[in-house]
């Protein structure tokens, strides 16, 4: 008998008998033994300050008319992706630092891998559309309100939550309709594609296919467009005349094109190289889901004068109240 034969009879043999996995043992951050409860404080406070600090700038924008603009709407979503996108797997590798939850059932598995894509793609997709309004902005600043007007601005939010939800859906699917009989380990914090796909008892070719394409194709794409949004902003700012004009253009710029170095670069690191090192991932994913988010309001509050100016008339209002009670 050749032996591919036998392998595929023997495999299909197995898959008859196997026993479905019901969770996963999460091995947690890679050498980390000892450094638990320093890490926990560590996590606990980024969390914390990127919950705050988001909620902080969403509400300042909020109730700022002078904010009611399609960057800082645009902002505004970007600081709602920011709360959800670190509470995806923060909770959870908080639990585990503590000893508490060191196994996720498999439905929570699933759940972290389709909301972690989901908000992957569209934060992708919301820098994607940042990027194309600060062109319109600058390269054409009189026709800017025309174009970039509420209707547009509210289909292109939709789009993005619409497109990072078909993008998460597919690779859950792909990647969970394959059957998992053992080893259950996970090699890291949280569930992520690479990591599970390993724990599959089937062919995993064509969900490793597509998610590295979809996943390729997605960043790799939306970073072109947003380089080619940039190299026509600096092409028009170098065409302003006065120097103030282009401080103030750039200035505008700068928050934006630091936040997305901030999220481009783990995501290369991780999906698009082709040796993988699981502490290198560890630590890659941990900037990813917590610092980032964290760092999102200082870049955009530090760099930004008229945000600066709305938290400072926004927190004195919040502390009025205060100072009348003493």
């Amino acid at each position: 008998m050749p032996l591919f034969h036998f392998s595929r009879t023997a495999c299909a043999m197995n898959m008859r008998n196997y026993t479905p996995v019901t969770e996963f043992i999460l091995l947690g951050i890679a050498n980390s033994e000892g450094l638990e409860s320093m890490l926990f404080i560590l996590f606990l406070v980024f969390y914390v300050f990127a919950l705050l600090g988001n909620l902080l700038i969403f509400l300042t924008i909020l109730a700022s008319p002078n904010l009611h603009t399609p960057m800082y709407f645009f902002l505004g979503n970007l600081a709602v992706f920011d709360i959800f996108f670190p509470s995806v797997n923060s909770p959870k590798m908080m639990d585990y630092l503590v000893g508490q939850g060191q196994t996720i059932s498999y439905q929570g598995c699933a759940s972290q891998i389709f909301f972690y894509h989901t908000l992957g793609c569209t934060e992708c997709f919301l820098y994607t559309v940042m990027a194309y309004d600060r062109f319109v902005a600058i390269c054409y600043p009189m026709r800017y309100t025309i174009i970039m007007n509420h209707r547009v601005c509210t289909g292109l939010t939709m789009g993005t939550w619409l497109g990072g939800f078909v993008h998460g859906s597919i690779l859950t699917y792909l990647i969970f309709k394959l059957p998992y009989c053992g080893p259950n380990e996970v090699d890291s914090f949280f569930c992520d594609i690479p990591i599970v796909l390993s724990l599959a008892c089937a062919d995993t070719s064509l969900a490793r296919t597509v998610s590295f394409t979809n996943v390729g194709v997605v960043a790799l794409v939306s970073l072109l467009l947003i380089l080619t949004s940039y190299t026509r902003i600096v092409i028009s700012i170098l065409k302003i005349r006065s120097s103030e004009g282009r401080r103030r253009a750039f200035s505008t710029c700068s928050a934006h094109f630091t936040s997305i170095l901030l999220f481009y670069g783990p995501v290369i690191l991780i999906y698009l190289r082709p040796a993988s090192s699981p502490w290198l991932d560890s630590v890659i994913q941990v900037f990813n889901n917590i610092v980032t988010p964290s760092l999102n309001p200082l870049i955009y509050s530090l760099r930004n004068k008229e945000v600066k100016l709305a938290l400072r008339k926004v927190l004195s209002q919040a502390m009025q109240p205060l100072g009348h009670k003493e």
